[in-house]
Parts: C-alpha cells; sequence; structure tokens
C-alpha cells in the first residue's frame, strides 16, 4: 500500500483536512450497534486525521488510530489533546499492527483498504482478523466495480488498476470488487451485510460489515 504518499501531503493543509475532518454518518451509526453488543475497544485501521477514532472516543470508548502518515498522526493527536479526549494514534503499517491478539471489538477500515492488490488486502485482513476478539466487527469501505474509475488506467493485478497520470492517489493502486469478491476475498470473516453506495457522482463503495467466529456477544 502506497497510497499514504499522497494522502500525507493533503494531511499537511487546511485544505485537505476539512473535507475529512467530521465522521461519516455510516460510521457514527455503528456507535449504538457496538455499545448494545458490550463493545468497548475499537482501532480506526487508516484513520486519516483521527475523525472516527476521536468520535468513538467521545462517546466513551477506548478508541485507538493507526496511519502510516506522520502528517495525519501529528494532527490526530493535536486534536485529540485539544478536545481533552483519551484516544490513542500511532504510526504504522497496516500489515503489522502493533496491537495484541483479541484486542478490539470493532476495527473500522474507511477508504482504506481497497489501496493495494488481492495480495495486500488479504495480509491487512490476516492482522484485522488477528486483533479483533472472537464475535468482533469488522467495518469496512471497497471500491465496487460500479465506480466510474474501474477499468481506467494499467491493471497492474486482478482488478486492481492505477492511473499514472492521475493527479490523485489513483497514480498508486486501487482494487476493485463485486459481490462475489467481497465473499471470496473475506475469508474467516462472516459477511453481516453489504450496501453499494454512491459517496460522489459515480464514486461506488461497498459499505461492509463482517464479523469474527465467536458470534454476537451480549
Amino acid at each position: 500500500m502506497t497510497a499514504h504518499v499522497y494522502w500525507d501531503a493533503v494531511w499537511r493543509t487546511d485544505e485537505g483536512r476539512d473535507d475529512w475532518s467530521r465522521p461519516h454518518p455510516w460510521v457514527a451509526d455503528t456507535v449504538g450497534p457496538l455499545r448494545a453488543r458490550g463493545g468497548r475497544d475499537m482501532l480506526d485501521l487508516g484513520c486519516g486525521i483521527g475523525r472516527h477514532a476521536l468520535h468513538f472516543a467521545a462517546e466513551g470508548f477506548t478508541a485507538h488510530g493507526i496511519d502510516r502518515s506522520p502528517a495525519a498522526i501529528e494532527h490526530a493527536r493535536r486534536e485529540n489533546t485539544r478536545r481533552g479526549l483519551t484516544a490513542r494514534f500511532d504510526t504504522g503499517d497496516f500489515t503489522e499492527l502493533p496491537y495484541a491478539d483479541d484486542s478490539f471489538d470493532l476495527v473500522l477500515a474507511f477508504n482504506v483498504v481497497y489501496h493495494a492488490d488481492e495480495d495486500g488486502l488479504g495480509r491487512a485482513l490476516a492482522e484485522i482478523r488477528r486483533v479483533l476478539r472472537p464475535g468482533g466487527i469488522y467495518q469496512s469501505t471497497m471500491l465496487s466495480k460500479r465506480n466510474t474509475e474501474y477499468g481506467k488506467g494499467i491493471e497492474v493485478s486482478r482488478n486492481t488498476f492505477r492511473q499514472p497520470d492521475a493527479s490523485d492517489d489513483k497514480v498508486h493502486p486501487h482494487l476493485y470488487t463485486d459481490a462475489a469478491d467481497l465473499v471470496r476475498l473475506h475469508e474467516g470473516f462472516q459477511l453481516l451485510s453489504a450496501t453499494d453506495a454512491e459517496h460522489a457522482p459515480g464514486s461506488w463503495h461497498w459499505h461492509c460489515l463482517f464479523e469474527t467466529a465467536g458470534g454476537a456477544r451480549g
């Protein structure tokens, strides 16, 4: 995953951070169900400037965020201090998470893990499974093949494209999926729900909820 190179530059500007400073409603709506399940600990994987980890911390959860962008983590830590919250933010690689086994009730990966090919996604998912508790929830977005960017540029691996002339993060690999791909790629997870949602005109993303083995806890 190399898209953090692009995003590190974005996070260094006020304008770049502005569009990513508020939690996405779909993620914010997870607070109630997670609390009802007795969940306490969450990890925001690829947290960027920390909008989701900070939201969960403000709701009383023990929240962690991790990102490969130093600029993002520096800003998240400053905001955490400014708001008097207790979230923890780390710089690190998604394929080598610095957390113990069975550490979290929720792992969130919003617009993150599709910045890879299938092998890279598999390595990240193995770490996510490792750090989730039995019956834990994995909430993620994946790029849909309905996305207008699907098929553009060079196919560097199966369903994975990069656009060498792009001016944004699409110069880095992006993985696109359909419903069958979601099931195929998420071995070891039970798919609870998947909705193909349009984030912006033509920008379709799967909103996915998965559960690890062990079943829901009351």
